[in-house]
């Protein structure tokens, strides 16, 4: 049986190498998506049919988070559609397929890395919130009509809506937004029996990290955290789940963060 060796740090590596544009299967280490830490060691995450039945859309399910929470969500006997190239198509092609809408993730979003305030541009600041708030909105009111009493949107955020950022002011500013909407749209939703929530990571890493800066500054991503290291996906992911499933029915308007909120 393997013994814990780092305590709150825990085992997952930190990042020391330079990353480069790749995919989660080339990342030095790779994103963890279904292994969960246990005394030390690392355990599947194994489901328990918390969402057995339940039909669930998520957007930007391709890689990253999103990933990790379809997967995940599938080990729960979740059904999933991981689409989004268009809001109304990936709403009529779901419920053509599922016919009903019980958990609606809006995780996709775009981030890109700039230092100097005055080198974003209007286009790029514009093309930020028309991806990451505009988009969940569009999504949202499509869904909305096939969307039951007992259903659940849950919107991803970051712990940038909370901190602020220097270099990601587009990006930080939409993920206010999106607590901004989760809160309001909560407000609005809660007489009709379906729960607004949103999940609010720290540093995690994700496949969006190298996409969105220089190599070198992915070395050492997350080492000045209370962890020391970035979360991983298969850490962030139950967030999810507890918001989606039975276990979570008290929460609404609230915005969980799966990670240390004092780096």
């Amino acid at each position: 049986m393997a013994s814990s060796t780092a305590g709150l740090r825990g085992s997952f590596a930190p990042v020391k190498e330079p990353q480069t544009h790749k995919k989660n299967q080339d990342m030095t280490p790779q994103s963890e998506s279904t292994r969960l830490e246990s005394a030390g060691a690392f355990v599947e995450y194994v489901g328990s049919d918390k969402l057995k039945d339940k039909k669930v859309l998520i957007t930007g399910g391709d890689s990253g988070i999103g990933r990790s929470a379809a997967v995940l969500m599938a080990r729960e006997v979740a059904e999933d559609l991981m689409d989004n190239d268009n809001c109304k198509r990936a709403i009529d092609s779901h419920i053509k397929e599922f016919s009903t809408v019980d958990v609606l993730i809006n995780n996709a979003s775009k981030q890109i890395m700039c230092e100097n305030f005055d080198d974003i541009s209007l286009a790029n600041f514009e093309s930020t919130f028309r991806s990451n708030i505009l988009q969940i909105f569009a999504i949202t009111k499509y869904a909305l009509p096939h969307m039951k009493k007992g259903s659940s949107i849950i919107n991803t955020t970051s712990v940038v809506a909370f901190r602020g950022t220097s270099s990601m002011v587009d990006y930080a500013s939409t993920k206010a937004a999106i607590v901004g909407f989760t809160r309001s749209l909560s407000k609005n939703l809660i007489p009709k029996g379906i729960r607004v929530n949103a999940v609010a990571p720290g540093p995690a890493h994700t496949p969006i990290q190298p996409d969105s800066r220089p190599p070198e500054q992915m070395k050492g991503f997350g080492s000045g955290s209370m962890l020391g290291r970035p979360g991983q996906l298969s850490e962030i992911a139950p967030s999810f789940i507890l918001l989606a499933s039975a276990e979570g029915t008290l929460y609404s308007r609230q915005v969980l963060h799966p990670y240390p909120f004092g780096d």
